[in-house]
């Protein structure tokens, strides 16, 4: 196999990043900056609000059982590219409607189309830190890293509009930042290929480590999805919430350098364990105080994490399984993840609506994180 030169590696792997911040940063994280006006105005409860992204995960869902399908029939860079501005039109079309049935038929859609676009920019991502002689895990952490430039653009574009206008700015920005992503990924590919032989990927042998993504997926996006508003509730001015996202999605860009290493060098669930453990308790600082350093921390650190644990599975798979089965492994780890969000919003929500609000539904939520650290333990690796 052919070995690149660093910088062009780096490069690639920034391009690719791109999918990635549309995929999440902007046609899913963006979404907590929009729901305190979305649900004044259209008078949800914060049920209806989280079952927006229960039925965005739904979609997500969908896209990932039909990945390794559709990776037999295409080239992954085709179906991240066409992921990646299909997700950019219906973001769009998010601030043309105002009724529930179409905010959630657009949610569903747009989740389809995120999963396109992320699990095929992951496929490309894995094979290139193939050819990165040691620095897979930073390939791995620059390609999930993405996810934070869309958060950061998203904190500093939508509080400046209503919301419908932010929808089709969002949109404006998706299309931009995929066609980006086309021009920098020009060299890169991954034919079509056949499914693994039977046996080649042993899913049995992953048990633990898609349990405790899956409470990860269950536990992360509850805070992703309501920490803005539970900041607002507690009286956070707008400028102090704009700075908090924009600190969150800095600690994600930067997370691919400080947890690459930890990547690199665990073959098994620890690093899946360490990384569940610091997001419970990022995820309970601003629940126990409303003190500016506790949310700053939490935002920093969380955001130092969260989008760790994704790569952390992508690296699991590859230390673990021939690369014939990366695209089932990675699948499969996919499917568990979006499983876990289409419960945790919903769920988060409902006991919101109950006694205690927002901060019982958060400390609901590292209780699943800290579950899942706990399991991540167990997973030992499948092959030396």
């Amino acid at each position: 196999m052919s070995r690149d030169p660093l910088y062009a590696l780096l490069a690639r792997a920034a391009a690719l990043s791109l999918a990635a911040a549309v995929s999440l940063g902007l046609a899913r994280f963006a979404y907590a900056l929009l729901l305190s006006p979305m649900r004044a105005e259209l008078g949800w409860s914060y049920f209806t609000a989280g079952a927006m992204n229960t039925v965005n995960a739904a979609g997500y869902l969908a896209g990932a059982l039909l990945a390794p399908r559709v990776f037999r029939r295409f080239d992954a860079r085709r179906v991240m590219l066409a992921g990646g501005f299909g997700a950019a039109l219906l973001l769009a079309a998010h601030g043309a409607v105002r009724t529930d049935t179409a905010l959630y038929a657009l949610r569903l859609a747009s989740g389809v189309a995120s999963a396109a676009a992320f699990v095929g920019g992951g496929l490309l991502a894995a094979r290139l830190a193939g050819r990165s002689d040691g620095h897979a895990g930073l390939v791995l952490g620059l390609y999930y890293g993405g996810t934070g430039l869309g958060i950061i653009a998203s904190a500093l574009l939508v509080p400046a509009l209503p919301w419908a206008r932010a929808w089709w700015a969002l949109g404006a920005l998706a299309f931009a930042a995929t066609a980006l992503c086309a021009f920098g990924t020009r060299s890169l590919a991954a034919p079509p290929v056949a499914g693994a032989p039977r046996g080649a990927l042993r899913l049995r042998g992953f048990a633990f480590g898609l349990g405790a993504y899956g409470l990860f997926g269950l536990g992360y996006i509850g805070y992703m999805t309501f920490i803005v508003t539970l900041l607002r509730e507690q009286g956070l001015s707008g400028p102090m919430v704009v700075a908090f996202y924009a600190v969150l999605g800095a600690g994600v860009v930067a997370s691919s350098w400080i947890w690459s290493g930890l990547l690199q060098r665990q073959r098994g669930g620890l690093a899946l364990a360490l990384l569940n453990g610091l997001l419970a308790l990022a995820t309970l600082l601003p629940v126990l105080s409303v003190s500016p350093a506790a949310v700053f921390a939490s935002g920093a650190l969380f955001g130092a994490v969260f989008l760790s644990v994704v790569a952390s599975t992508t690296a699991l798979v590859r230390h673990n399984a021939e690369p014939a089965a990366w695209p089932a492994g990675i699948a499969a780890f996919t499917i568990v993840f979006a499983a876990g969000q289409i419960v945790g919003p919903s769920l988060v929500g409902f006991v919101a609506d109950g006694p205690g609000g927002l901060g019982r539904g958060l400390a609901w939520s590292a209780a699943m994180l800290a579950a899942g650290s706990a399991i991540a333990l167990l997973q030992k690796p499948l092959r030396r």
